[in-house]
């Protein structure tokens, strides 16, 4: 399966998609396995994360997108959402930023009293051929949003976390066979793998699960945006099942780990690769 060669500006945005990307907007269809709870996600706008959020409100959950500036493509989101009979509370701004990420927190305790669920989602990337094309602040700036948003993010939501609650990071099949000319990306996605696993033995005694979801090529605004014209064109090709995987189709692992049926699954790495297998 071949995508036309296409470039879209960082940090990418859905309607320029060729073709559409599917987030389960027409087939996904929710049992309340999620009633009632609340849930923060942060990329909630595109791609993986809104594919999370529409398929965690029609499983009953309340909503908060985190995202950096497209406007647009949030709103959408945030209607799916409210389409399913859930609120959605919508904020901006840049999780590079210590104090971003705090705000993220008190505006979902501000408007929903707690936190059930944190989907550490949004993800930073750039396509480098060497070392020496990878300036300091590009490092910088993808572990600062990659990684330490999720250390800030985590911290500021366990105090409104109960037992049963649920942290969910965005790992990549980055974190077990690293493309090299996505070099920081993918230490950040193996710094995501490791911290996930570390925190979920460190919040076992207060019944807070923690996992992480390792993706393999999805099709989003991410791709056309930081890849060059010829590598998307040949996005996925090189899975077993030779093509890319669709956001809709990473959404129930998401929905499981969430959900109280997962009660006994904390500390993992869950494969969504197309067939590539991961160690």
């Amino acid at each position: 399966m071949h995508q036309p060669a296409q470039q879209q500006d960082v940090p990418g945005v859905e309607k320029k998609l060729d073709p559409p990307a599917d987030h389960g907007e027409h087939s996904y269809r929710g049992n309340g396995r999620l009633r009632d709870k609340v849930a923060v996600i942060t990329g909630g706008d595109s791609g993986i994360g809104r594919a999370v959020a529409i398929a965690f409100a029609r499983e009953g959950a309340d909503v908060l997108v985190g995202y950096l500036s497209e406007d647009e493509d949030a709103r959408e989101t945030q209607r799916w959402v409210e389409q399913a009979g859930r609120r959605c509370v919508l904020v901006r701004g840049d999780l590079s930023e210590a104090a971003h990420c705090r705000d993220i927190v008190r505006q979902a305790v501000e408007a929903f009293g707690r936190v059930d669920v944190l989907v550490n989602n949004a993800a930073y990337q750039m396509s480098r051929e060497s070392l020496d094309e990878i300036s300091d602040e590009e490092w910088d700036y993808t572990f600062k949003v990659n990684v330490t948003a999720m250390f800030h993010l985590c911290k500021a939501a366990l105090p409104h976390m109960a037992p049963g609650a649920s942290i969910i990071n965005t790992s990549s099949i980055n974190s077990d066979k690293p493309n090299p000319t996505l070099l920081p990306y993918a230490a950040t996605k193996g710094a995501i793998a490791n911290f996930s696993a570390g925190l979920a033995q460190l919040l076992a005694d207060q019944g807070i699960r923690v996992n992480s979801v390792a993706p393999g090529p999805i099709w989003t605004p991410l791709i056309p945006s930081t890849l060059p014209p010829d590598a998307v064109e040949d996005f996925g090709n090189q899975t077993p099942l030779k093509r890319p995987g669709q956001p809709a189709e990473c959404a129930p692992i998401y929905v499981l780990l969430a959900s109280d049926e997962a009660s006994y699954m904390t500390g993992g790495r869950y494969a969504v690769t197309g067939g590539t297998p991961m160690l």
